[in-house]
């Protein structure tokens, strides 16, 4: 569906929500993707949930591509905000997703397409919590190089781990027993 809505002294278009499904084993459900022609950044301010909501749950499989890590990352953004989370903490939150999304997709599945990458997001009273599940051959967290480190500090990547404890209250890694690695993250708010 396709909006028009006001942007200041501009229109802006807005493709409000897509749904997207495939005969694939992998596919997308309820991804919500924004798209803006006219306006820089659209604004989506935080909403408190409704009172009888005690929990909310949302489930999402995307396949082992690296295109997969945005739309992780926007339904981060949108579970987090339709859960009462301020504009701050949503943007740390999604910061976190990309992060374990793209470590899933790339160094946990290696990218390969026949594997899936599953995020659950979970909102609890003043608490999000969320599961990245991959496929791959699992690893120690521990075993990651200190990105801060002098050796370390002009290097391109490795920081993904970093962020996600700094923007997390909570954060674990497990192995899952039919292969792969689950990373469980939760912030409170």
């Amino acid at each position: 569906m396709v909006c028009i809505l006001p942007c200041g002294d501009r229109a802006r278009k807005v493709v409000t929500s897509m749904f997207l499904t495939c005969w694939q084993s992998a596919c997308y459900t309820s991804v919500f993707r924004y798209g803006i022609d006219s306006c820089s950044q659209p604004q989506f301010p935080a909403r408190k949930a409704a009172p009888f909501v005690t929990e909310q749950t949302t489930r999402f499989v995307f396949p082992s591509h690296i295109e997969a890590v945005a739309d992780a990352a926007a339904a981060a953004t949108h579970f987090a905000q339709s859960c009462g989370v301020g504009e701050q903490t949503a943007f740390g939150i999604e910061t976190a997703v990309r992060e374990a999304v793209t470590n899933a997709v790339v160094h946990g599945n290696k990218e390969d397409e026949g594997k899936t990458v599953e995020v659950i997001f979970n909102c609890l009273e003043h608490r999000v919590e969320i599961e990245v599940k991959d496929q791959g051959e699992g690893f120690d967290p521990n075993g990651i190089p200190d990105p801060t480190t002098a050796e370390n500090i002009l290097k391109t990547s490795g920081r993904g781990i970093f962020l996600m404890r700094a923007f997390m209250d909570d954060i674990n890694w497990s192995p899952r027993s039919e292969g792969g690695t689950i990373v469980r993250m939760a912030k409170k708010f």
